[in-house]
């Protein structure tokens, strides 16, 4: 049978991230089952008709965004009962974790989900929060979202909760769950290797985890980070720095994602660079959890050297919110400060790095990540008709400096429309929305997790 089209027409602005990085006004985008078949001017595009038409005068349509490094589950049953002052969150946030089950864990992946996708991210990728894969698979399923996953896999002691196995267990668990669950849901499911951090995974494991991925043709994430002390803790141990320890491991290559990567010196950037070595940043949580940003912040290297960057939110605990697009104003906004450099991370490369730089870092870029012929049709519409985007001239300046995910009205994947109007119908929001609350209030209770609900009286 041929595939069901579906045509955007006289969109008020494409940004399309293709090669000429062209701004079409007046657009229209036709769609072939899960691909762009066509974009350009509406003019062009007339006397082509579909099975759908979506009149996009009031929208400007962007390629889907990513997230890559978003713990999908634990944290939004609990999300704000931390204080801003404490120091040991991970500790209670992985005891959290560990007491959820699987009903609870469906449930609230379920609104990571929704979250995600009311605010235009498409694709995300969770770096081995699920513990009950089968389970949370149906809102997958359900949703339409495009996911990345994993198993976190650790062999070494950890302050935190952490799942701990023998290093080739650890390994085998980690092809099994790719073996299970990449290339599912007709190629909107993928999964890689993930090793929390290393120093939570002893070589064996790092290096036995790459092997793996080389071999499947997959990913795999882990969590790093570098500074004075870790540097000269590494050097005493091994004699490079902890970025440098990962490349004498070969461990790294442009199969492999870092998560987070603050402190980096100039010799571990190089070593990012030089290997082909992808980063994922996360602004919201660093400067959530005093990071330091202008001292520790190595973006504007990265992007001077070339490396792929993404952005993550890390956790509804950690930034406290999943929309990439307020960590693409971020980045555009405090290097500049950080910096004192007007032209530090300009608005059109923090959009990049939303989209397009994004697919380069998840290695999907032949498919995703701008809008053009032959990709797949993940595309999101602003709503242009609300204030902050008024006036409009120059449509990158408008969605990254005063707009965030409030204003995506409209979300295709993989050529299907899964938000309409900023409406869904995987799920019963309402319902759902107290039945985290409730799950948040009794995980509190069976874990004895648990702070005063204000600085402020409650009354």
């Amino acid at each position: 049978m041929p595939a069901t089209t579906l045509k955007i027409e006289h969109a008020r602005f494409a940004l399309t991230l293709d090669a000429d990085r062209r701004i079409i006004q007046d657009a229209s985008i036709l769609v072939e089952g899960q691909r762009i078949a066509r974009v350009g001017k509406a003019a062009d595009l007339a006397a082509t008709s579909a099975d759908r038409v979506i009149d996009g005068r009031r929208f400007v349509v962007t390629p889907g965004f990513f997230n890559g490094h978003m713990h999908i589950s634990y944290a939004h049953a609990v999300r704000g009962i931390f204080p801003d002052d404490l120091a040991n969150r991970l500790f209670h946030v992985f005891n959290l974790q560990s007491a959820m089950t699987e009903e609870e864990e469906y449930l609230t992946t379920l609104l990571g989900i929704l979250e995600v996708l009311q605010n235009g991210t498409t694709c995300f990728l969770d770096p081995g929060t699920t513990r009950f894969p089968d389970a949370c698979f149906q809102a997958y399923k359900d949703s339409g979202v495009r996911v990345v996953w994993s198993e976190c896999v650790t062999d070494l002691p950890a302050p935190v909760k952490l799942p701990r196995f023998p290093a080739a267990e650890a390994i085998q668990r980690s092809a099994a769950f790719i073996d299970t669950w990449h290339g599912k849901l007709d190629g909107r499911m993928l999964a890689q290797a993930m090793a929390f951090s290393c120093e939570t995974a002893s070589a064996e494991l790092l290096q036995g985890l790459k092997r793996l991925v080389d071999e499947r043709g997959v990913t795999m994430t882990l969590h790093h980070q570098s500074g004075v002390a870790e540097r000269k803790r590494y050097h005493e141990a091994y004699g490079a720095s902890p970025t440098e320890y990962l490349e004498k491991l070969g461990v790294l290559g442009p199969n492999v994602m870092l998560a987070h990567v603050l402190g980096l010196s100039p010799a571990e950037v190089e070593s990012v660079a030089r290997t082909g070595t992808n980063v994922v940043m996360c602004p919201t949580s660093a400067m959530k959890e005093a990071k330091g940003l202008h001292l520790n912040g190595n973006l504007p290297e990265f992007v001077a050297k070339g490396v792929n960057v993404a952005f993550g939110s890390d956790s509804a605990n950690s930034s406290n919110h999943l929309d990439v697009i307020r960590s693409v104003n971020l980045a555009a906004l405090q290097y500049k400060d950080a910096r004192q450099e007007l032209g530090a991370i300009p608005a059109e490369s923090a959009l990049e790095m939303g989209t397009l730089t994004a697919a380069k870092a998840f290695a999907l870029a032949d498919d995703l990540g701008s809008i053009e012929d032959g990709k797949k049709a993940d595309l999101v519409l602003f709503d242009t008709h609300r204030p902050e985007w008024q006036a409009l001239f120059n449509p990158v300046n408008n969605l990254v400096y005063n707009a965030d995910g409030r204003s995506v009205d409209t979300v295709i994947v993989d050529g299907k429309v899964v938000l309409e109007g900023g409406k869904q119908r995987f799920v019963d929001a309402d319902r759902l929305y107290g039945q985290v609350q409730e799950i948040g209030e009794s995980l509190q209770a069976r874990t004895g997790i648990t702070f005063p609900r204000s600085r402020w009286p409650i009354v």
